[in-house]
């Protein structure tokens, strides 16, 4: 159930942390309101953070208890790569960077408060946007039992300004460096940065904004080339060096930011209802569906491609709307799976300028076949039967011009 109202009776509530303005005032405000311990939850997935400085302050901030959870390996593993091997794209453009870190955190914030005793969960997600759905969506597949508190659909500190008296008014620390024009969030798939001076559409990004990636123009005027090799449609090693899926990825943002590549400045829909301008870097991201779908052209059948490109709009909806732990998400991920069995091979890519341009393929479980293809004389292709396989294919349009003919 959704908590509307202030409910005396919450034993215990594990907040999902960053330990930045918004939590810390969250994490105070429901130790005031519900007079009960709060534990606060700092999901790892990969974000730049000195976890050291978000302890202390938790507790300074008034928690119970302090719980960081490394998630990196399992967010690559396990919500990454499986979206990736189904080609995942949300509008034409996101690689679903916030998208796959939600169900993730949120999975792990029910498990901490089992673990915990508590009967409540807390984010501070806003009313207007779609992670509060996202977290909300997970808690409610996965324990519909535990109560939900979403401060900011019930409080009146409704703007920054509030924020900032309460957090005076009760001892928060908050950082005086000159606050960023916009917000951002980061994982080990992608930075976003939305609001503030990005509002106005117009408005192109300000170029000290970017922190994963150089301009293209900046980036070396010689080409990178390297190799990602594959197996069953996961990335397992570049230029032959087997590395786990976190750092794989982080290998990865290093060569694709170097190089400029990644940066997508965009307005989605987002589920509740509104557009929404974005800009996002996802360099390793962005290299790996290249790879991936390249190496699909010589493993995959042309008709199981088919069926499974028509999914990729809908598997990338779900994901972005929050339906991750849905018994259809299951079903399509299962059929994206078995679709993969031969996906399996390396591919050659050359990065430059923001450029990520496949240049040579290979599998053991091509359907590429040489000597199909070739120009030259074969024996598996008797070229006067491509007549007859025209004419059938032609049928209906024949019938077609000859009832248009008729009446004509």
């Amino acid at each position: 159930m959704v908590q509307h109202m202030m409910s005396p009776d919450i034993k215990k509530i594990v907040l999902a942390y960053s330990g930045g303005l918004d939590t810390s005032v969250i994490l105070k405000w429901l130790k005031e309101e519900y007079q009960c311990p709060v534990v606060a939850y700092a999901a790892d997935v990969g974000q730049e953070e000195d976890w050291d400085a978000v302890r202390k302050k938790g507790i300074a901030t008034g928690a119970e208890k302090v719980i960081i959870s490394d998630l990196r390996e399992e967010f690559v593993r396990d919500y990454v790569f499986p979206a990736f091997r189904a080609n995942a794209i949300y509008e034409g453009s996101y690689l679903l960077g916030t998208s796959l870190a939600r169900p993730i955190i949120a999975k792990e914030q029910v498990r901490i408060a089992e673990a915990e005793n508590a009967d409540a969960v807390s984010h501070g997600a806003t009313g207007k946007g779609n992670d509060q759905v996202r977290f909300e969506m997970t808690y409610l597949a996965l324990n519909p039992k535990l109560k939900i508190i979403a401060p900011w659909r019930i409080w009146n500190l409704n703007s920054r300004t509030k924020l900032i008296a309460y957090a005076d008014q009760h001892q928060i620390p908050i950082p005086v460096t000159k606050e960023k024009p916009y917000s951002s969030d980061e994982n080990l798939l992608h930075i976003s940065f939305e609001g503030g001076i990005l509002e106005n559409p117009w408005n192109e990004p300000e170029e000290s904004m970017f922190k994963l990636s150089v301009s293209p123009e900046k980036a070396p005027d010689k080409p990178t080339y390297i190799e990602l090799e594959f197996k069953k449609g996961n990335p397992i090693a570049i230029n032959g060096e087997k590395l786990s899926p976190a750092q794989l990825l982080a290998r990865l943002n290093k060569l694709g930011g170097a190089n400029g590549i990644g940066r997508l400045d965009m307005v989605e829909n987002r589920f509740v209802g509104m557009k929404s301008r974005g800009v996002y870097e996802t360099p390793g991201g962005t290299i790996l569906r290249a790879a991936h779908r390249d190496l699909e052209t010589i493993t995959l059948d042309r008709e199981v491609m088919k069926i499974r490109d028509s999914l990729v709009p809908r598997y990338s909806e779900l994901i972005y709307n929050g339906f991750w732990f849905s018994p259809e998400m299951k079903l399509m991920q299962n059929t994206v799976d078995m679709a993969q069995e031969t996906v399996n091979g390396v591919v050659r890519l050359k990065l430059y300028k923001g450029n990520c341009i496949p240049v040579g393929r290979k599998s053991d479980n091509s359907l590429y076949q040489e000597s199909f293809a070739t120009f030259e004389e074969d024996v598996v292709y008797t070229q006067s039967d491509a007549g007859g396989f025209i004419r059938l294919n032609a049928l209906r349009l024949t019938i077609q011009a000859l009832v248009a003919n008729k009446k004509g």
